[in-house]
């Protein structure tokens, strides 16, 4: 058997080994330890297996990823998010579908600050999505609109999931973030659009809600919110002026978040310590499986399986755009059965070599890939956000209606995607001024 094809036979039986509900990390990690013993020796691939994961876990770039989330877990443990959907009902509800806006508002402010769409969705699916139904509003849209705006959290930045990419790709973090600003805003705009037109054309979706709010109230709404944006645009503009860098921009985010939860009393111990424990979890998880898929990609570079994929597709189309068509129907294959993170570094050894021999712009390539992790977040039958929706009402909302409602979302989603593809500057028009 040819190295290419024990290169492909270590994929296959990856995948049987996920099919199975085996941990990423764990299958990636099994499979390459093999895969390599096979290649070459088992005494190389134990050398291999104790030198990169103390190597990848070391690495100063990835501590934003502790950082950012520690970030996002305070400001949502201490509460400094919990006006953001009454403010944007303040301002917004009078539209048709107004409340279903405002959760997309809000929904994309508090990605900004998490950067973590499963957690976004879920904090609304407990906010919103009651208060759209007390209104009468269509269970498949209340539901549908949180699922799919909790997406948000990996397109605008600060995102767990560019700097991921960012790190494996070896391009600027700072100008992905800089790339996911205009697309991020956009996919709100197009998500608000087609809410408003669908309550115009089916009124019956979203009765209209009248309520009147003092001046009192709206001052209450309106302190109760200023926290979270503060936080979020002195990262940013912090990152994007280059007064510091993404890994200690993380670092500049979970300490205002700190200092403004210190400042309006609602951090204490309990609370830092559930943000710490909450934080301490997911950073394990999203490293035990960076080590097993950086093992992948050890594998599949001595097997040679991305070099040979790479000019098998330049044998055959040298198209950026026939490239871009590929990678995305492997993403949205691949969406239906695994996370978001997974996709991302499982595939990453192949198809990074792919769209550089297609020379693909990486920052350009990056935005894709994540508008594509996005909507794998909503397909069945493993929609993640569609999961944490259904669970956070329980028996409320079937399962069926939830994805039914994620369906106009998915289509507004793949409609920006061929906007994005045919109009790259859209997302490069932002990182370009960082030259």
């Amino acid at each position: 058997m040819s190295n290419v094809a024990i290169g492909f036979t270590g994929i296959g039986i990856g995948l049987i080994l996920l099919a199975f509900r085996i941990q990423i990390g764990v299958s990636l990690g099994l499979v390459s330890f093999v895969g390599i013993g096979i290649l070459v020796s088992f005494k190389a691939a134990w050398g291999i297996i104790t030198a990169i994961p103390f190597n990848f876990v070391g690495d100063w770039n990835l501590t934003a990823i502790p950082m950012f989330l520690l970030m996002g877990f305070v400001a949502s443990e201490a509460g400094l998010s919990t006006g953001l959907f009454r403010a944007m009902r303040i301002l917004l509800s009078w539209m048709p579908g107004g409340l279903a806006v405002s959760s997309v508002g809000a929904n994309a402010v508090l990605a900004a600050a998490s950067g973590s769409s499963v957690a976004t969705a879920s904090a609304f699916a407990r906010i919103a999505t009651p208060e759209m139904l007390r209104y009468g509003y269509h269970p498949g849209l209340a539901t549908g609109v949180i699922a799919a705006a909790g997406t948000l959290g990996a397109l605008i930045p600060p995102s767990i999931l560019m700097v991921l990419y960012g790190f494996l790709a070896e391009v600027s973090v700072a100008k992905l973030f800089a790339a996911g600003v205009v697309p991020g805003i956009l996919t709100a705009l197009a998500f608000s659009a087609m809410i408003i037109i669908r309550c115009l054309i089916t009124p019956s979706l979203a009765p209209r809600v009248n309520d009147k709010f003092t001046p009192a109230e709206i001052r209450v709404a309106m302190w109760e919110t200023w926290p979270l944006p503060v936080i979020i645009l002195g990262v940013l503009l912090g990152i994007f002026l280059g007064i510091f860098t993404p890994t200690a921009g993380g670092a500049v985010g979970a300490a205002l978040a700190i200092l403004l939860g210190l400042l309006r009393r609602q951090l204490d111990f309990a609370v830092m310590r559930r943000a710490m424990e909450a934080t301490l979890v997911s950073t394990a998880s999203i490293f035990l499986v960076i080590i097993g898929t950086s093992l992948l990609g050890k594998f599949m570079a001595l097997s040679g399986v991305p070099s040979w994929s790479a000019n098998l597709l330049v044998e055959y189309t040298t198209s950026p755009l026939m490239v871009l068509l590929a990678v995305s129907v492997l993403f949205l294959f691949l969406g239906m059965f695994l996370d978001s993170m997974g996709i991302l570094l499982l595939t990453m050894p192949i198809i990074l070599p792919m769209a550089r021999a297609a020379g693909i712009d990486l920052i350009f390539f990056g935005i894709i890939l994540v508008k594509l992790l996005e909507i794998g977040l909503l397909t069945p039958p493993v929609g993640l956000n569609v999961y944490v929706i259904k669970g956070a009402l329980g028996d409320r909302v079937s399962l069926t209606t939830i994805f039914k409602g994620v369906g106009w979302f998915i289509a507004v989603d793949l409609v920006l995607l061929v906007i994005l593809a045919s109009w790259p500057q859209i997302a490069l028009w932002l990182p370009g001024l960082m030259d």
